[in-house]
């Protein structure tokens, strides 16, 4: 999740696919089905850090067991309204700074799971069953990032956000039934920031608030990218509409190794300037809910990049 940015609104139906991919040849390169009695920490890390994800977002990220814990066969990643005092940089940035141990204090503690370091992919089918939050000033996201920024610092080395969703079922005079309802699927790249670019969508999509879960994907092509919920197609990029300033290959920068991360924020300047504004305090803790995570690629990994290619260690 990155700062604030304009959308194109699809609010109503779904996009029609321009072709469907087929579903057969897909081979589950990894997997999480959350059914031990704790996270597997081969497969995933935490960030822990009190920055705010550059969105100024008001919650400290935790490895604390009350903010992400397996329960009955799902990760559950816990905001909690509290105060916690925790690091003010994330692990990337404090080499660099002047104040490394520097601390802050925030009013939420939440968690930010990531697969960095241990599993990335080139190409394939991610998919994620989750169950949302609801509320003004939540944020969650299913979302990936570079394993190495070779095209140069965000967003030239690019960023996929497969689902994000803000303020679930507060008032909403735009959504159908009256209720914010709408995920948003995008894609962040172009130069270093301030010269990044993004495209998006979002779609309203009333099943959200129904309390079950649902499937989120990215399918991902070297030439294109598809998002869908449940198996229906809500945005469609091609790799003419993206770029990077540091090469001109055909599909840079999304033509490497990408991690995984899921988290759930609170506030920050997408959440907190849509809905009925900032953050409403009460109603706490918030759940996000992720009942499996699935990667698959055509002909399984260690095939060519050109197709795809799967990148896992400390397995």
């Amino acid at each position: 999740m990155t700062p604030a940015f304009v959308i194109a609104l699809v609010l109503e139906g779904m996009h029609t696919p321009a072709a469907v991919p087929e579903q057969d040849n897909w081979t589950l390169v990894w997997s999480d089905e959350f059914d031990g009695e704790t996270l597997d920490r081969t497969k995933w890390s935490f960030d822990v850090d009190c920055w705010g994800g550059g969105n100024d977002e008001r919650q400290c990220y935790t490895d604390s067991v009350r903010n992400a814990q397996l329960e009955q066969g799902r990760l559950v990643i816990t905001a909690r309204e509290e105060t916690v005092k925790g690091v003010a940089l994330p692990a990337r940035m404090r080499a660099g700074s002047s104040s490394p141990t520097a601390k802050v204090t925030r009013e939420y503690s939440s968690a930010r799971l990531t697969t960095r370091g241990k599993a990335s992919w080139t190409y394939g089918k991610i998919e994620v069953s989750a169950r949302l939050p609801q509320g003004q000033g939540t944020w969650p996201a299913i979302w990936m990032l570079p394993e190495e920024d070779r095209y140069g610092s965000w967003a030239a080395s690019g960023e996929i956000d497969i689902l994000e969703a803000v303020n679930l079922g507060v008032a909403c005079q735009k959504c159908p039934g009256g209720r914010e309802n709408r995920i948003l699927g995008t894609l962040h790249f172009g130069g270093a920031w301030p010269n990044n670019q993004h495209k998006g969508e979002e779609m309203a999509f009333s099943e959200v608030l129904d309390g079950a879960f649902h499937t989120y994907t990215l399918i991902w092509y070297p030439e294109r990218m598809i998002w869908q919920v449940d198996g229906r197609t809500f945005a469609e990029r091609s790799a003419d509409e993206w770029s990077t300033s540091a090469s001109s290959a055909p599909a840079a920068p999304f033509d490497q190794p990408f991690h995984l991360i899921l988290n759930l924020a609170i506030g920050g300047r997408l959440a907190e300037s849509r809905g009925l504004g900032g953050v409403q305090r009460g109603g706490y803790p918030k759940r996000m809910e992720v009942d499996w995570v699935r990667v698959w690629q055509k002909g399984g990994p260690g095939i060519s990049p050109a197709i795809g290619q799967a990148a896992e260690r400390g397995e």
